[in-house]
């Protein structure tokens, strides 16, 4: 009789797409977002934490769950579930969404340029262009079993900024003020850095990752085909076991996803927001926190958005580019070959590629982030929307749709983003 992993080995075993997602959800941009806050506001945005961890558990939750019970991704399904005409406005929307990916990777890989040359390596310039040419050819020539394996490994990066929290001076109270939103403010400015904040937290790419991921789990899994096993096709006990273990990973991962948002804040607050600084990027909170906290904490937070970049850009391409070439009822998969799946290859070269190109032409990695940060504002209520659509429909979830539970954390989320959506257009006609 084989014996049992250690209860830590089975845990870490689980982990996987709701890890990877949640990790990528703290890209440079939202490194640079969240530190931005934190020096502008100082505790005053803590608030957002303990909001979004609720809503993002639940919403990604529900973005996993169809993927588990049908074998499809959101793209995919969103084809199954709606005619012709809703899905050219979802088409639309995916595009818009692809080019907002695009300008999100560029900020990313200058972060990653950035990064390295305050290490020490080279040109930022230089290590933009190796890195985004670098994930492209290994996301079409690594194989997800591989490429899995290395997305969880980058998780580890960001483990630098809960690091950089403990080496900080923070007033503890003050934080307990700044969570319980006592100190929130009532101008444009702080309702745009909402926006901005909700906007890198619960971003559509999360949406199509998350299932497109698990899919790609599901058919690895599959040792007689490389079609993906549906709950519906398991076993009882078998399909109960991979729904339980799949939430303890969707779960886990959007903790450790707040927790790394939370670090941010906190110690750009303790550091930057107290003695005064301009943040516009990642770089520049690694900069500012050196003469305060030392060197170590400046090469933690540069060590940090390197990794969280090289992850970041794969799920930013690989999010859109699966949605859009599932609603387009086209092959797609980092499994797949580039000859079977030409149009997902495409996609992704594009927003990889497309980043590169945007790297050498833009000075200000700011601007791309507010730019994209607004798109994703705005574009995550019709996703949303779509994804509640899906999970709650009898004929494709089977006994998997939503419960009351899942229905009031999945529609509450979806209000909140149409409010913020609004908003961000009202802060970006105002000019603010």
């Amino acid at each position: 009789m084989r014996a049992k992993r250690p209860l830590l080995m089975r845990f870490l075993g689980i982990l996987g797409p709701g890890l990877v997602t949640g990790a990528a959800d703290d890209d440079p941009s939202g490194i640079a977002t969240y530190a931005q806050a934190g020096a502008a506001f100082s505790n005053g945005m803590l608030w957002a934490a303990p909001l979004t961890l609720p809503l993002m558990m639940g919403v990604q939750e529900i973005c996993d769950r169809t993927a588990l019970a049908t074998g499809e991704s959101l793209g995919t399904l969103a084809r199954r579930r709606f005619d012709q005409k809703p899905r050219i406005v979802i088409g639309i929307l995916t595009l818009a969404l692809l080019g907002a990916n695009t300008l999100s990777s560029a900020a990313d890989l200058m972060a990653v340029g950035q990064g390295m040359q305050m290490l020490g390596a080279g040109p930022d310039h230089l290590w933009s262009a190796l890195a985004g040419i670098g994930i492209t050819v290994a996301l079409m020539a690594g194989g997800f079993n591989v490429m899995a394996k290395i997305f969880k490994w980058l998780c580890l990066t960001l483990l630098a900024y809960i690091c950089v929290l403990f080496v900080s001076d923070i007033d503890w109270p003050d934080v307990l003020k700044g969570l319980l939103g006592l100190d929130f403010h009532f101008s444009l400015d702080y309702l745009g850095y909402i926006v901005a904040v909700l906007g890198t937290t619960i971003s559509p790419y999360l949406f199509f990752w998350q299932s497109a991921h698990r899919v790609e789990q599901l058919r690895a899994e599959n040792d007689r085909g490389d079609g993906a096993v549906s709950l519906d096709d398991r076993p009882e006990p078998s399909a109960r076991n991979k729904l339980r273990a799949a939430r303890v990973d969707v779960f886990t991962g959007m903790f450790f996803s707040v927790l790394v948002m939370f670090a941010i804040m906190a110690a750009t607050a303790a550091t930057v927001g107290r003695h005064g600084g301009q943040i516009s990027s990642a770089a520049d909170a690694a900069r500012a926190l050196e003469p305060i906290v030392g060197p170590a904490a400046k090469f933690l937070f540069a060590a940090g958005f390197v990794g969280s970049g090289i992850l970041g850009v794969p799920v930013l391409a690989g999010s859109a580019s699966a949605g859009l070439a599932g609603l387009l009822g086209k092959e797609w998969g980092i499994e797949r070959s580039v000859r079977r799946a030409p149009q997902f290859y495409s996609l992704l070269g594009v927003a990889t590629l497309g980043g590169v190109l945007i790297t050498f032409f833009a000075e200000d990695p700011i601007k791309l982030l507010i730019l994209s940060a607004i798109i994703n504002g705005v574009a995550a209520a019709p996703f949303l929307i779509v994804t509640m659509l899906i999970s709650g429909d009898r004929k494709i979830m089977g006994d998997y749709r939503n419960g009351r539970l899942a229905a009031t954390f999945g529609w509450g989320t979806t209000v909140i983003m149409v409010v913020t959506g609004f908003i961000g257009i009202w802060v970006a006609a105002t000019g603010s």
